[in-house]
């Protein structure tokens, strides 16, 4: 709060100007515009993960027959990870273009690559008639949606930063995480509506692939929504008075190595907390707790509407407090209420189960809606869609992509069912402690 205070007294024009934009129509409309279209983004990418981590028990025998149930999820959360490995590769080839040629463009490519790479899983034969080819081909498809996920996320970020007038940045980039939020609330809607209707047996034989399939018309969607945004005022100042940065990911390296250590840590926490406190739970409840797959679907989806609901708040709430205190809140949140919660979901109780999972699941909406606007304030116009892309894609990798195959393999190994919220406390802690080094941004100008 200290530091927020100070900060605010130390930038009364960025201040002026977030009050003068707020009274600018055309600035509202265009910073509104900006995070709809990252959103509609944002939204497909996590859908297709949230489809994935919800239908990992049930396609893993699909695409790794084995008599061990266990060794199956394993071998197709591995594969959920590789996709992770591709992102940084991703983010660099397009941050490169993004901070070269402009944010629309590639924000058009990313979003266009992951829904076809996820329609793609829709249509992939399983072991039993392609054999190893099977999960040979999920593997490819995964890496490639990993390449274009690892430009998507960071761009939205990105784009909507440099959209949005001073002093609105933290509200305005809230929605890139609603997309977050409401793509896996798809996800677990869809896929509670086709258990529903289907059988085990109908499950297992087709009705995995239906909503991968769905992604196809969403990313049409999206499509047509990001065509109508213009590329950033900020980008287009920086065009019209500098050279493009000849070798972007060079210069964050050299110029800007503290940054991205401390974006990759923060980075690294977030991740940990949603693929271990949303993706992975609905594994723990449905695989080790027990629990009626279709229950969890819909518990799974009305926290991700509720969630998504409650960002913009906290976006809003950073603009006013300062970033570092609304994230310290979020990740001590984690810390304190993971294994409590999952102790409660372990009393064989759905209501209070679902009592447990929305819970758990507040410090989610602070960390996400806030964490992005911080981490596009860190670096330059020159170099911020690279320098981004980099860091959070490394933070990902570590907090994401290996998260529920560790999360899973701990339990199996230790037979401690809570052992997960181990991992949840030790990523909070670190992020925690990376983010007292963090300098307070909400206020300033963009570089």
């Amino acid at each position: 709060m200290n530091t927020a205070n100070s900060l605010s007294s130390n930038s009364s024009p960025a201040a002026e100007a977030g009050i003068a934009d707020k009274l600018d129509p055309q600035a509202r409309a265009t910073a509104r515009k900006a995070a709809i279209a990252a959103s509609a983004g944002t939204a497909i990418e996590y859908y297709e993960f949230g489809v994935y981590g919800y239908m990992a028990a049930t396609i893993g025998p699909l695409f790794f027959p084995s008599t061990d149930a266990t060794a199956s999820l394993l071998a197709i959360l591995a594969v959920f990870g590789s996709a992770f490995l591709m992102r940084p590769i991703g983010g660099i080839v397009l941050g490169r273009l993004g901070d070269r040629i402009g944010r629309r463009g590639i924000l058009l490519v990313t979003v266009i690559g992951m829904g076809i790479a996820t329609g793609l899983i829709g249509l992939l034969p399983t072991a039993s008639t392609a054999g190893i080819l099977a999960p040979l081909m999920l593997l490819l498809v995964r890496l490639v949606q990993g390449f274009f996920a690892g430009g998507e996320v960071t761009g939205a970020a990105a784009y909507v930063a440099e959209c949005a007038p001073p002093g609105k940045r933290g509200f305005y980039g809230a929605f890139t995480p609603v997309g977050v939020a409401v793509g896996g609330a798809v996800a677990a809607a869809l896929c509670g509506i086709t258990s529903v209707l289907l059988t085990p047996a109908q499950m297992a034989e087709w009705g995995w692939r239906i909503p991968f399939l769905l992604a196809i018309p969403m990313v049409l969607i999206s499509t047509a929504v990001r065509r109508r945004v213009e590329e950033s005022a900020a980008f287009q100042e920086f065009q019209a008075h500098n050279e493009p940065v000849k070798a972007p990911l060079r210069e964050v390296l050299t110029q800007h190595p503290g940054k991205i250590f401390k974006v990759m840590a923060l980075a690294f926490g977030q991740n940990v907390g949603y693929y271990v406190g949303l993706v992975f739970m609905n594994i723990y409840m449905t695989t080790y707790l027990k629990y009626d797959k279709t229950a969890i679907y819909w518990i799974m989806a009305a926290v991700g509407v509720t969630m998504a609901m409650l960002m913009p708040f906290f976006g809003s709430l950073s603009d006013r407090w300062g970033r570092r205190p609304v994230l310290a809140i979020g990740f001590i949140g984690y810390m304190v209420l993971v294994w409590p919660m999952m102790f409660l979901m372990d009393q064989q109780s759905l209501p209070l189960a679902a009592l447990a999972m929305f819970i758990m699941a507040l410090p989610l909406p602070i960390v996400q809606s806030v964490g992005y606007p911080t981490y596009a304030e860190q670096f330059p116009t020159k170099v911020r869609y690279t320098g981004m892309a980099f860091s959070i894609n490394i933070g990902a990798i570590l907090g994401g992509g290996v998260t529920p195959y560790l999360a899973t393999s701990l339990m199996a190994t230790t037979g401690n069912l809570k052992s997960p919220a181990f991992l949840l406390i030790a990523a909070a802690v670190l992020s925690l402690l990376a983010l007292l080094t963090v300098h307070e941004t909400a206020k300033e100008k963009l570089a």
